[in-house]
């Protein structure tokens, strides 16, 4: 019913039906509105008319309400009243649901989705844990270094081992990198250490997401991956993070192919002011190129906020299919924020578009959409479509059943798996380095002992050359008088002490001898 030939019904306005052109739907779209005002309503309107023309979207949910666009809908009062304003009969509804894929980052609601932190890269990663321009820079330092080196870095555990290699061997690379201070290195290890405390380490690892799982579809239908962020919006620089990694990847990873007649994929990024919030220029800069660029990829990205000035102006500005909820003025900024919403449209002579905006109720918007020549049609005051799907959240028997009926793909992320990345290297590399230093501790030790024996020989040495000099003074001044004796031909009366003075003098030059000596001194020397 929402499928038109050649775009999709989205409201009905006083001049007839107002739907998003085919060939237009990739150049991006606003969904702005206060609380209440319908905003997620118009998110499933819309996500379900693509659906049926076999366009794949990713929207994420923020409370589970979207998790009922998977069950068909049903009539009732609110839609029997809107019946004849739209021009339907009621015999004409079929209420039914799509097909839809549950994800979620921890894996408990959905299909397990993960990135490895080399794929997220150094400037995503720094957005998540909130680092200064200086550990910015440390960390563009170790992606850089290990990217040369051939080092994978898939979880947690591989970035703090690869940030201590780094400090110990920063030096090394000052020259080649630049500087690497230890108060970096601590400042980084510590916001991961926030990180794994808030359960983002199951989202790093691998399997990491295939993106092209993203476009698929069943019977003719584009799959509507929902993700569960209930829990990931408590974090929300990882919710948003996360999301423009996404994009990233698919802008990387699609082949261009211009403007098609229906888009291959719709990106719905819900709470769109986190996005933006604490983000570097650098890194907005990126997120305005990637915008620009991805449409030529095939993909439409819908932005969805409370207020139009949530988003840069650069990016604003290539918005071109607008849904405005009501807006309310109780302030100086809501009412400044209302006049920007109101220029961002092309005028309606019939009424003030300012006006419009503060007076819309729950259901009606300010629509423009992007006509023929891709430019922006005048704004009208419609109201739009209920959705054919159920409106609200399902059970967790019903999710279940869903991820039951994926198990091909929930099969391909469930269990996690290891290859050799960051921790196995530097672990293999401190066991090798541990190892030689013991080797080298253990020769050192080694040479010590020899020295020290050495040492003891010559002192040894000394000691015997010392007794042996003593002994052969003392007999030969024994022996003197015998000598003497046979150089005058007197007959010695001493041929007894002749005779024992040889055998001592052959005794202490003996090798035996010297270690007696050596005993004996050597005890006299201990005590």
């Amino acid at each position: 019913m929402y499928t038109q030939e050649n775009g999709f019904y989205i409201a009905h306005g006083p001049n007839g039906p107002i739907s998003i052109l085919g060939n237009m739907a990739n150049r991006h779209g606003l969904i702005a509105g206060a609380t209440g005002t319908g905003k997620t309503v118009t998110l499933q309107v819309i996500a379900e008319s693509f659906c049926k023309a076999g366009v794949p979207c990713f929207m994420a949910d923020m409370k589970g309400d979207l998790s009922g666009v998977s069950q068909p809908g049903k009539l009732s009062g609110f839609i029997e009243k809107r019946l004849p304003e739209f021009g339907i009969e009621q015999e004409s509804l079929t209420f039914e649901g799509c097909p839809v894929r549950f994800y979620d980052v921890y894996g408990e609601q959905g299909i397990q989705m993960r990135s490895t932190i080399g794929e997220m890269g150094p400037d995503l990663m720094a957005r998540i844990m909130g680092l200064n321009e200086t550990q910015t820079g440390v960390l563009n330092i170790l992606y850089r270094i290990l990217d040369d080196k051939g080092i994978m870095l898939d979880d947690l555990k591989d970035m703090r081992l690869a940030l201590d290699w780094l400090s110990k061997h920063a030096k090394e690379y000052t020259t080649q990198y630049g500087n690497v201070s230890p108060a970096s290195i601590g400042a980084i290890q510590r916001s991961l250490l926030q990180l794994e405390n808030q359960g983002a380490d199951k989202f790093f690892g691998i399997p990491s997401f295939d993106i092209m799982d993203l476009l698929a579809t069943r019977d003719g239908k584009g799959i509507l991956s929902v993700l569960a962020a209930d829990k990931l919006m408590l974090q929300p620089k990882l919710y948003s993070t996360f999301l423009l990694w996404l994009l990233s990847e698919l802008y990387s990873t699609l082949p261009e192919v211009g403007d098609l007649e229906k888009p291959k994929l719709v990106f719905f990024f819900d709470e769109a002011h986190m996005l933006f919030e604490d983000t570097s220029k650098a890194l907005t800069d990126k997120i305005e190129q990637v915008i620009r660029l991805i449409r030529s990829k095939g993909v439409g990205i819908f932005f969805i906020s409370q207020l139009p000035t949530d988003i840069p102006d650069v990016i604003l500005g290539q918005l071109g299919n607008r849904v405005q909820h009501a807006l309310r003025a109780y302030t100086p900024r809501d009412q400044k924020a209302v006049k920007v919403a109101a220029e961002t449209f092309r005028a309606n002579p019939e009424f003030k578009t300012e006006d419009a905006i503060l007076e819309l109720e729950t259901g009606e918007a300010l629509v423009s959409f992007l006509d023929e020549k891709g430019a922006p049609s005048v704004v009208e005051r419609a109201k739009v479509l209920f959705p054919l799907s159920q409106i609200g959240a399902i059970t967790e028997g019903q999710r279940l059943d869903i991820m039951n009926a994926n198990s091909d793909v929930n099969s391909k992320y469930k269990e996690v798996k290891n290859r050799e990345s960051a921790f196995e290297v530097f672990t293999r590399e401190a066991e090798a380095e541990a190892k030689a230093a013991e080797e080298a501790a253990a020769a050192k030790e080694a040479e010590k002992e020899e020295k020290s024996k050495k040492k003891e020989k010559t002192i040894w040495d000394k000691v015997w050359k010392a007794v042996v000099t003593a002994v052969t003074g003392t007999i030969a001044t024994i022996l003197g008088k015998t000598v003497s004796d046979a150089i005058t031909g007197k007959k010695s009366k001493n041929s007894s002490v002749k005779d024992a003075a040889g055998r001592a003098v052959k005794n202490a030059t003996s090798a035996a001898g010297r270690q007696i000596l050596r005993d004996v001194l050597g005890n006299v020397i201990k005590k």
